[in-house]
């Protein structure tokens, strides 16, 4: 049996935990041809504003997501934020009209607001727009919550906050946002501190399911939130993925019915939308030879008029320099290029990725595994368009191989997915829902089969 599989044999396979082995055959690292041409790296025009029709803001239609910082080894072999690569990053994105930026408590294990602050501190502070979160997941005493709240000042060299969001409400339903929000009191300290203008703008960021978004939009009469953060893109517009996730069409709709802005999460779903798969990726170039894979996905969400700003993580200058020049003198989606995405996204759903955003939330795992690298790398697979499907496979040796050496090159021994011992506590921290154990259980069988030659 050759490579080209059908559908059908194609969920067999990944059913039983296998994956589609893609880039050299050695390994499963994105394509080359899915970044932007190295030829054309210049921004022409100017950076898109929206109006915030609350305040009447001007933001930047890019906005900075600083929840992937670059991490570089400390002297203690610890991860630590690169700091001088960050305050280029700022100083390039400040320089060409972004001024959204996007941080949190939580982000990197605690270290994105102090990086961000530094950043962003060299400048006139009426300059950008600054916006943090209260992530009290797990210590959610109003005493915890306010000291939260308070060194978030400290760390980001802020008198204010333009925008401040309620993080994550939606897990565990309205229960949790009771124990995180109500039942303390911070809620009513939050709105306190907005009417006395430390809280400029008042909102939450949302993952769950379709009921608690609409008890927590139904908040609105009582606490009038002045934007609410979504994730949206076109792969989950109608195709959320996980059963407890909601489609952001509906989320979108639902918010811009209540004339609330909308900030957009995840354009890009942790970077799977510029890594896509080979077909998709094809099929992208065919339509638009000259613009990035990426690209797609950022024009989709700024198409909705109700969006004041898409937030990215750029990690490095290439994918900064990329969504500046689609920012930069902006194009909306035309209808049939709207239809043709809602086709490449229907394409995209059948493909058995797992859906993990790399936002870290589910680390550190109290065992050592590597949650988001070992995802990352069958996604990846996944999305280079051969699968290692029997021993009668013509390249069955060379893709086992493949899968196998790449598997040891990108994550250590000890931190693969066979030491995982369903602990589970990785799971409420999840914001995509995902079952992680039970997918690194299949991650896991599929490479053992390999090991022993039974696949």
């Amino acid at each position: 049996m050759g490579n080209n599989i059908t559908r059908r044999d194609f969920f067999k396979v990944a059913g039983a935990g296998s994956l589609i082995l893609g880039g050299s055959a050695l390994g499963c690292a994105p394509s080359d041809r899915h970044a932007q041409s190295k030829e054309d790296t210049g921004i022409q025009g100017k950076m898109e504003y929206r109006i915030n029709p609350k305040n009447g803001d001007k933001i930047s239609l890019l906005g900075y997501g600083c929840m992937r910082w670059p991490m570089i080894k400390g002297s203690d072999d610890k991860d630590v934020i690169d700091q001088e690569t960050v305050n280029q990053l700022v100083d390039y994105a400040w320089k060409h009209g972004v001024n959204y930026y996007d941080t949190s408590p939580a982000y990197l294990r605690g270290q994105s607001e102090k990086a961000a602050g530094i950043a962003l501190s060299r400048y006139p502070r009426d300059s950008y727009y600054l916006a943090t979160k209260l992530s009290n997941f797990n210590a959610f005493t109003r005493e915890s919550s306010q000291k939260m709240y308070n060194e978030s000042f400290e760390q980001l060299q802020t008198s204010y906050f333009d925008y401040y969001l309620l993080h994550a409400i939606g897990g565990g339903g309205y229960d949790a946002f009771k124990a995180r929000y109500l039942d303390n009191g911070i809620l009513d300290f939050l709105l306190k501190e907005r009417e006395a203008g430390r809280i400029r703008n008042l909102g939450f960021s949302f993952h769950g399911t379709k009921d608690s978004f609409d008890q927590f939009l139904a908040l609105d009469d009582t606490y009038h939130w002045d934007f609410i953060q979504i994730e949206m893109n076109y792969l989950d517009w109608r195709h959320a993925v996980v059963p407890k996730n909601v489609n952001a069409d509906y989320l979108y709709e639902q918010v811009t019915a209540r004339n609330i802005p909308v900030v957009v999460m995840e354009p890009l779903l942790g970077g799977r939308l510029a890594n896509v798969p080979d077909i998709v990726a094809d099929r992208l170039k065919e339509k638009e030879p000259q613009k990035s894979i990426a690209s797609w996905a950022f024009r989709f969400v700024g198409s909705h008029p109700n969006v004041i700003t898409a937030l990215s993580g750029m990690t490095a200058m290439e994918p900064l320099e990329d969504n500046l020049k689609t920012f930069s003198g902006f194009k909306p989606l035309n209808d049939d290029e709207t239809e043709f995405l809602m086709d490449t996204a229907d394409l995209m759903a059948t493909y058995p990725t797992v859906p993990c955003n790399d936002c870290q939330y589910c680390m550190p795992c109290p065992y050592g595994i590597d949650i988001p690298g070992i995802f990352k790398h069958y996604n990846n697979c996944v999305n280079g368009g051969l699968v290692a499907q029997s021993k009668e496979q013509a390249d069955y040796k060379k893709l086992r191989r493949a899968y196998l050496v790449s598997y040891d090159r990108a994550i250590d021994t000890i931190r693969q997915a066979d030491h995982c011992i369903s602990c589970k506590q990785c799971v409420s921290h999840c914001p995509q829902s995902i079952e992680i154990p039970k997918e690194l259980s299949r991650i896991n069988r599929y490479v053992e089969k390999l090991k022993t030659g039974e696949l």
